[in-house]
C-alpha cells in the first residue's frame, strides 16, 4: 500500500471515530501514517479498506480497530475457510487406520500443517498400535491442542510484513545451522570416547 492509500484509509477511520483522532498533532499523524504504511506495505489496499469498513460496521466500542484487528480481518476475507481442530483430527485419525504398515505413505498424504503436528511417520505407527479409546481421547486432545497452536503460529507469521518474515526465516535458518553444527560436534566427541 502506498502512503496515499494509507492516508485515505485513515481518513475513513477518522470520519468513523472523530473523537479518537481529535487533537492529534501533525507529527503524531505522520507517525501513524508511517506505521500503517510499513505494516500494510504488502497488502492490497482494497482488502485493507474492506476490512476496515467491516470492522467499523461491527465495532460497538468507541475505538478504531488496531493494526492487528485489521490484519486478522484481511486474513478472514482472503482465507474464509480454514481447517478446524476436529477436521485436523479426522485427517490424522483416518491416516491411523493404515499406519501399522503404511505410516510413511499416510504421513506423506497429510497436509504440511498436520505433518508438523505429527512430526514423523513413526508417530503415526505408534498411535496406530495404541488402544483405540486412548487414541480417541488422549491422543485426539493432544493433537487438537497442538494443531490449534500451530495454526495460531501460522496466522501470526502470515500477518507480519514481508521484511520481518524474511528476517525471521534468516534467523531460523541460522539457528538451524548452529544446531546442526553442535549436533555434529557432539557426535564426533561420542566417536572419540
Amino acid at each position: 500500500m502506498t502512503r496515499k492509500e494509507v492516508v485515505s484509509i485513515l481518513a475513513i477511520l477518522q470520519a468513523a471515530f472523530p473523537s479518537f483522532y481529535r487533537g492529534v498533532e501533525r507529527h503524531e499523524r505522520d507517525a501513524i501514517i508511517s506505521l500503517w504504511e510499513d505494516m500494510f506495505r504488502d497488502d492490497d489496499p482494497k482488502l485493507v479498506a474492506g476490512a476496515v469498513k467491516a470492522l467499523i460496521a461491527t465495532k460497538t466500542e468507541g475505538y478504531p480497530p488496531t493494526i492487528g484487528e485489521v490484519k486478522e480481518h484481511v486474513r478472514r476475507i482472503t482465507k474464509p475457510r480454514e481447517m478446524t481442530e476436529q477436521e485436523a483430527w479426522a485427517h490424522i485419525s483416518k491416516a491411523l487406520r493404515n499406519s501399522l504398515y503404511g505410516s510413511e505413505d499416510e504421513f506423506a498424504k497429510l497436509p504440511p500443517v498436520l505433518q508438523s503436528v505429527v512430526h514423523d511417520p513413526r508417530q503415526l505407527r505408534e498411535w496406530a498400535m495404541m488402544d483405540e479409546a486412548t487414541v480417541q481421547s488422549v491422543v485426539a486432545s493432544n493433537v487438537q491442542r497442538s494443531f490449534r497452536a500451530r495454526a495460531q503460529q501460522a496466522r501470526d507469521f502470515e500477518a507480519l510484513p514481508e521484511d520481518v518474515k524474511a528476517l525471521s526465516r534468516g534467523l531460523a535458518e541460522q539457528l538451524s545451522l548452529q544446531e546442526e553444527t553442535q549436533q555434529n560436534k557432539s557426535l564426533k566427541q561420542e566417536d572419540i570416547t
